[in-house]
């Protein structure tokens, strides 16, 4: 019986070799639409955060490069968006598609900088509204609410980059581990 199973696992492997696993159309142009929509999105965030400053007489100016942790969200983003770009050029190229460990691995640590960045942002957006009584950091959206607003806008195209960066995780994901058979049970095995 052992014989058989090893004379089964032979021919399923030499199988997927002459084979070369095909993604589906639909999930290949999913994956790019995904990729070309980040490139607006991530642009747009970094516009909305570059561009975004407001004077108050009171306090003085207020400007993206007051506030470390927007520096690194429009690093994130451009990063992201030229990712974006390459990838959807290279998901098309065919000596690269069946290489699905390459969009597998930037597309996780993406996903992962993504969400690090997405929850600094997240922070510096509820300080500015909030402020931190405990350390003595005051709210600061009443005086400069034209900055809150263009920045919880900014946030918000973010929040969407992230997403679909999960979303085309768990996609190259899948192309990269489908070809491979699950794990078989042990009992199983033993039964056969």
């Amino acid at each position: 019986m052992r014989d058989n199973n090893n004379t089964r696992e032979g021919e399923r492997i030499s199988s997927l070799k002459q084979q070369p696993q095909q993604v589906p159309m639909s999930l290949k142009l999913i994956d790019s639409c995904l990729r070309l929509s980040l490139v607006p999105l991530s642009f747009a965030t970094i516009w909305l955060t570059v561009t975004n400053h407001e004077s108050n007489p009171d306090y003085g100016s207020l400007d993206y490069n007051s506030i470390m942790g927007l520096k690194y969200m429009v690093g994130v983003s451009a990063i992201s968006a030229i990712y974006a770009i390459f990838s959807t050029v290279f998901s098309w190229v065919s000596c690269l598609v069946s290489k699905a460990w390459l969009f597998f691995v930037p597309d996780q640590v993406l996903a992962y900088v993504m969400t690090t960045s997405v929850a600094g942002a997240t922070e510096i957006v509820y300080l500015l509204n909030k402020g931190d009584k405990i350390v003595a950091w005051s709210e600061m959206c009443s005086s400069y609410p034209h900055y809150c607003s263009k920045l919880t806008i900014a946030l918000g195209l973010h929040v969407f980059v992230l997403f679909f960066f999960l979303f085309l995780s768990v996609i190259s994901a899948y192309r990269a581990f489908s070809p491979f058979d699950p794990p078989c049970d042990s009992q199983t095995n033993i039964d056969a």
